[in-house]
């Protein structure tokens, strides 16, 4: 039985577009650059969307409390 713990899914993200949906409703897509056991995420080249409205913003960390959910992009 090969099970795959959510941690070892997104070390192997590294490197990857991913998205990402937070508790106040804004989605973050970018590229997963490192993460820890909190799930707290460092993105580059990462965009904010919100109300129809897409903003730029270069590096981000995401606190991993924030977080509704994270999943890889096509």
């Amino acid at each position: 039985m090969n099970t795959k713990r959510p941690l070892d899914v997104l070390n192997r993200a590294k490197g990857k577009r991913v998205y990402v949906v937070l508790k106040n409703g804004r989605e973050v897509v970018g590229e997963l650059q490192a993460l820890d056991i909190h799930i707290n995420l460092w993105l580059e080249n990462a965009e904010i969307n919100h109300e129809d409205k897409t903003v730029k913003v270069g590096s981000i960390l995401i606190r991993g409390d924030s977080i509704v959910y994270v999943s890889t992009t096509p």
